[in-house]
């Protein structure tokens, strides 16, 4: 017989109940990570732009960029960089046709995690000291 209920039951497992693995957090952070890239570098050009259009400009820029707002949009900027570049290096190492392992795709997950964090601070300890 056929089932009277098939209506009320989820087809799929949806966002709301399913729990993405680290692995695929990773991927759409990348791509997140891209798209934020291409938005701090368009606010670099632009303080550039305006450092060459009039002091007037180029105040208004760098009063923006250096307030607290452009410091975080410029720190997190900062972090995207590292971890886009340290994602990028992972999968230059997966296009060697190495690191396939769960096990050494779980722990390259958290390398990926570990080095953006840690080049982050140490990038910000030099430009501060």
């Amino acid at each position: 017989m056929a089932d009277v209920n098939r209506g009320n039951r989820p087809l799929s497992p949806h966002l709301q109940i399913y729990r993405l693995p680290l692995v695929a957090k990773i991927s759409i952070m990348t791509r997140i990570t891209g798209v934020a890239l291409g938005g701090a570098l368009l606010l670099i050009v632009w303080w550039f732009v305006a450092g060459a259009y009039s002091p007037e400009y180029f105040a208004t820029a760098d009063w923006l960029l250096s307030s607290w707002v452009g410091i975080v949009v410029m720190v997190a900027a900062l972090w995207t960089l590292w971890f886009h570049l340290a994602n990028g290096i992972r999968h230059f190492v997966f296009d060697l046709g190495k690191g396939f392992e769960l096990s050494s795709v779980a722990r390259s997950n958290w390398y990926v995690i570990g080095a953006s964090v840690v080049l982050t601070i140490l990038t910000l300890l030099i430009v501060i000291l």
